[in-house]
């Protein structure tokens, strides 16, 4: 049998954990029995079992747990217990999803739900309804069926994540479009980026701090005076997160962060990883050469192990307009990528976060 590589198991979403649990829900109302175990179909055809860890059975309503597993990507929702209520309700025909304890609910627009609505998305939505019209057609010509889920804990959960930021508050959302989670998915973390504009554009917001992390956004917010969900942590995906601003014609993004990814940024690279993009000494002595350093320091900037010791280097040569420059070629960098679709600036801190180069391609 072949071995699974480390760090490659796959998980289950939210999504399909819910669908899981209401599927158990209803059967255990609707048979009167204890559940132990369900199988789903996955939203691209594949079927998947899940255990129920927990199957009560009340007068009038039925609950089910199962247990989020992951697999092996660093979700805060690892481990939590997914639950799902299941109730039928007078109005035949209905099928009400709804949130409980520890699932958000949307109070901003722009994540394609109503605002108010529980932060239950499309594909989810529609595998639990499909399942209750599924096992309860008798019954729904009859009655309706009503759908609580709850996330004990996620209220925490939710502080760990972007959610907040993007307006859902109160709990986690039932997410996923495939029903699987892949460890460290590049592809969800550039989906999450495009969320996060859109749902900034659609608030009326023009101006977009996009950022290299969470340190380089608590620099920026510093200086910069702007709405929660204008401020975007963007990672490696600089291009990216500057098509998505273009697309959505946002007229202004000030990219933030410190030498080490700007460093990368100001030399074109639109994609940012370490494992593809190293820091280029050279180019960086380049630069300070064209700030007037002498022979030395250029060859100590271009001798430098990391992007910091040439931040050490130039500060100690007292070269301010280093930094200005390196901003401005991040600005100008960025700007061909776009085209000049939107103005672009940059905020270049150093690690205590003090703000030591500044850009704009201005208009």
């Amino acid at each position: 049998m072949k071995e699974e590589k480390k760090g490659s198991r796959t998980g289950y979403s939210t999504g399909a954990c819910a669908t899981a649990a209401t599927k158990g829900a209803l059967l255990a109302l609707l048979h009167r029995q204890p559940v132990g175990e369900v199988e789903i179909t996955l939203p691209l055809g594949q079927p998947a079992r899940f255990s129920i860890v927990q199957c009560e059975i009340g007068p009038i309503e039925a609950t089910c747990g199962v247990i989020k597993d992951a697999g092996d990507d660093p979700d805060v929702t690892d481990g939590a217990t997914i639950r799902a209520t299941v109730s039928f309700i007078e109005t035949p025909g209905a099928v009400l999803l709804e949130a409980g304890e520890g699932v958000g609910r949307v109070t901003q627009p722009g994540l394609g739900l109503p605002v108010g609505a529980p932060d239950i998305t499309r594909v989810p939505r529609k595998m639990m309804t499909e399942v209750v019209e599924e096992l309860a057609a008798a019954q729904l010509k009859v009655s309706g069926v009503k759908v609580v889920l709850s996330v004990p804990g996620g209220e925490e959960m939710v502080k760990k994540t972007e959610l907040i930021r993007l307006g859902v508050v109160g709990g986690i959302g039932i997410l996923g479009t495939t029903g699987i989670v892949r460890p460290y998915s590049t592809a969800a973390f550039r989906a999450g980026i495009g969320v996060a504009v859109a749902s900034a554009a659609a608030r009326g917001y023009r101006h977009l701090v996009i950022t290299t992390g969470g340190m380089s956004e608590k620099f920026a917010r510093r200086t910069i005076d702007l709405p929660e969900g204008a401020f975007i942590q963007m990672g490696d995906f600089v291009g990216y997160a500057l098509d998505q601003c273009a697309k959505r014609q946002i007229e202004r993004v000030t990219i933030s962060g410190m030498i080490g990814k700007l460093s990368k940024m100001a030399k074109g690279k639109m994609m940012t990883h370490a494992a593809g993009s190293d820091v280029d000494t050279l180019f960086l002595s380049h630069i300070a050469g064209e700030c007037g350093a002498q022979a030395e320091v250029l060859a100590a900037v271009k001798g430098a192990n990391t992007a910091r010791q040439v931040a050490e280097i130039v500060q100690a040569e007292g070269i301010a307009s280093f930094f200005d420059r390196l901003a401005q070629k991040v600005c100008d960098a960025g700007g061909r990528h776009v085209k000049g679709a939107l103005v672009i600036e940059c905020l270049l801190t150093d690690f205590e976060g003090n703000v030591i180069g500044k850009g704009s391609t201005g208009r």
